[in-house]
C-alpha cells in the first residue's frame, strides 16, 4: 500500500467494493492507499491500514459518545474524537492538546476536519450510498505538516460510515393485534 501523504492535493476515493460487507478501500486511480474493515455488522470496532501503519477505531459511550484511536495491538490512545451529535460534528483531541474540529452539512453529504483556526485539512465530499458507500477525499497542503494525517484521513471515513449507519431507518415489527 502507498503512503497517504504522497497523495496530498490529489483526488482520492473511498469506496465499498462489495455491498453489505463492512469493508472499504481508499484509492487514487488504480492504486490502493488504505483499507478499513469492521469486525462485525453490529459493532463499532474497525481496523484501518495504509502504507503508513495500522490503527483501530472504536466508539464508546452511550449519550456522550467518543471514538478511541490506537495503533493496532496497543492499549494507548493516540487521540480521542468527542462526538457532538446535536451540533453535527465533533472535536479530535490529541494527547499533546492540539484539537481538530470536524463538521458535516445538514444532508451528511460532506464532512471535513479543520484546524482550531478554521483552516481545512481534510474534506470528504459527495458522500453517498447505502449498499455501496463512497466519497471523494481531498487532503489540503497544510495536512503535510500534521504527523497524524494518515490516520485522521482513515478516522474521518470511520466517522462517515458510523454516521450513515445511524441514519438507516429502523423497521419495527407491526402488531397484527387490534387495539
Amino acid at each position: 500500500m502507498e503512503k497517504i501523504n504522497d497523495f496530498v492535493e490529489r483526488e482520492l476515493i473511498w469506496s465499498q467494493p462489495r455491498a453489505l460487507e463492512m469493508e472499504y478501500e481508499l484509492r487514487h486511480g488504480g492504486l490502493l492507499l488504505a483499507t478499513m474493515r469492521f469486525r462485525s455488522h453490529l459493532g463499532s470496532f474497525a481496523t484501518a491500514e495504509s502504507g503508513d501503519g495500522q490503527w483501530t477505531f472504536k466508539r464508546v459511550g452511550f449519550l456522550e459518545t467518543k471514538v478511541t484511536i490506537r495503533e493496532s495491538g496497543s492499549d494507548t490512545d493516540l487521540g480521542i474524537f468527542h462526538n457532538k451529535t446535536w451540533s453535527e460534528g465533533g472535536t479530535l483531541e490529541m494527547l499533546d492538546g492540539r484539537k481538530y474540529l470536524a463538521n458535516t452539512n445538514f444532508w451528511a453529504t460532506q464532512y471535513s476536519f479543520k484546524t482550531e483556526t478554521g483552516e481545512e485539512i481534510i474534506d470528504y465530499q459527495k458522500i453517498a450510498g447505502v449498499l455501496h458507500m463512497s466519497a471523494k477525499v481531498t487532503i489540503a497542503p497544510r495536512a503535510r505538516e500534521i504527523a497524524e494525517t494518515p490516520w485522521i484521513v482513515l478516522l474521518g471515513w470511520y466517522l462517515v460510515v458510523m454516521m450513515n449507519l445511524e441514519m438507516l431507518p429502523i423497521h419495527y415489527p407491526v402488531s397484527k393485534d387490534k387495539p
